[in-house]
């Protein structure tokens, strides 16, 4: 297990065991998916690079449970999809 995760810091800074669950799973979605992470790591351990996001404080999930990137306007989290143009 992540060291990082058994600390309260990790915790408080999201907003409970919940939120952080929820912001973990939605970012590695992410990054599964393709998207760049936003810190630079030398490995490619993905837990961790979300990991260290958090930490750095580099996303943060909306009040939508949406993932965000600090300081910018682009959303992380699923696209919408207007099943009505399918």
């Amino acid at each position: 297990m992540h060291e990082e995760l058994m600390e309260d810091a990790i915790v408080n800074k999201v907003g409970g065991r919940f939120k952080l669950s929820t912001l973990i799973q939605k970012r590695l979605v992410a990054l599964n998916s393709g998207a760049r992470p936003l810190v630079d790591l030398p490995l490619d351990n993905k837990m961790q690079i979300v990991i260290q996001e958090i930490l750095q404080e580099k996303i943060y999930l909306d009040v939508n449970l949406n993932v965000q990137i600090t300081g910018g306007q682009e959303s992380l989290g699923p696209e919408a999809v207007d099943f009505r143009t399918l």
